[in-house]
């Protein structure tokens, strides 16, 4: 058996009868025998298979230069795949492979599922491809499944399931997590205009379409702000935390060294976006200048007060009102009398005489 090389032979029962494909290979030759129960010892260099309702379990025999291994297989459909968490970025295109391993059945029946939050809906069944995925996904032999044109609705997990009738286990499945990931947009950037000293500050930044769900950096100058203020000689002193998953970048006590540009850039497998920059001043605040002021404002009230008294006191304020009914006529002169009409301090002449 040593100088006996050929091509290996894939011995598949199909309906009684005994199909043969080549596949070249460096090895001397395989036989099979099938037989009803897997005994000791029952193997034979026989390339013939007896109807699988009798002979249910195979024992598969390779021989090389080196020695022969044997083992027992059972007929049965078996599934694999090459990858069970594959991912792909939105809008791209992504395989879920789903390979039958052996099978001896000629038309299986494939099929497709989509699980999303616990519920499963159909992605192919009858030979068609249903669902949001009608006219984005076709199957390439013999069960495989491609998505074009992924979108962030595509995340889900999708099982493959093969049913053969005729194969003594007659049913397998797969299911893969296929993740979509989708790059962030511009997030919303959040930096206070001007702090005083010793004050506390927060900046914010959110954004909300990426998955999935970003990592937050923030950048001063320029300069990206390490989470760990202690980790920089730049920013040793700096007392601010940084929580990358929010986004939130808190100042317990503003210096003036921390006055600066200020932006954020969201980041995740996808990609990433960023804001523009946004200037945060900080200024001393003037102790000095306040009191003064604050003097300044009490002595002016204080004098407007002492001015309005005093022109109460001298009667500026007073005033007298005259209605038609405390009106006093003039005194009469000699020889002349007034009479009084209807409308209020209109007088006319009534009499006179001449000396």
């Amino acid at each position: 058996m040593k100088n006996l090389f050929c091509r290996s032979w894939l011995m598949i029962w199909q309906q009684g009868m005994l199909t043969q494909r080549t596949k070249p290979r460096l090895i001397t030759a395989t036989w099979v025998s099938c037989i009803k129960t897997p005994e000791r010892g029952a193997a034979t260099h026989s390339k013939e298979l007896t109807p699988k309702e009798h002979a249910p379990f195979c024992t598969i025999i390779h021989c090389s230069e080196t020695g022969c291994l044997h083992y027992i297989t059972t007929l049965a459909v078996t599934l694999r795949t090459t990858n069970k968490s594959p991912w792909a970025n939105e809008f791209e295109s992504i395989e879920l492979t789903c390979l039958i391993e052996s099978i001896s059945t000629t038309t299986p029946r494939i099929e497709w599922k989509k699980i999303k939050n616990g519920e499963p809906s159909y992605v192919y069944f009858r030979d068609e491809v249903s669902g949001d995925l009608k006219n984005r996904a076709t199957i390439r032999e013999p069960a495989s499944l491609v998505i074009t044109n992924t979108t962030r609705s595509d995340t889900a997990l999708y099982r493959c399931e093969v049913t053969a009738a005729d194969d003594h286990k007659s049913f397998d499945e797969i299911v893969i997590d296929l993740v979509v990931r989708v790059k962030p947009v511009v997030p919303r950037c959040s930096v206070p205009k001007s702090v005083p000293v010793g004050k506390s500050a927060e900046l914010r930044c959110v954004e909300d379409e990426g998955f999935p769900p970003p990592k937050y950096q923030w950048f001063r100058n320029k300069e990206e702000i390490p989470e760990d203020p202690k980790s920089s000689p730049k920013f040793f002193n700096s007392t601010y935390s940084l929580d990358m998953n929010s986004g939130t970048l808190k100042f317990s006590a503003v210096r003036k060294e921390d006055a600066g540009e200020y932006y954020c850039r969201a980041k995740n497998d996808a990609g990433h976006s960023q804001c523009g920059p946004q200037a945060m001043e900080v200024y001393d605040i003037n102790i000095a200048g306040i009191i003064f002021g604050v003097l300044v404002v009490v002595v002016v009230l204080l004098c407007i007060t002492v001015g309005i008294c005093c022109a109460y006191k001298r009667g500026y304020f007073a005033s007298q009102k005259q209605t038609g009914n405390n009106y006093k006529a003039p005194a009469k002169g000699d020889g002349v009398d007034y009479v009084r009409t209807e409308d209020e301090g209109d007088f006319r002449h009534k009499s006179s005489f001449v000396i």
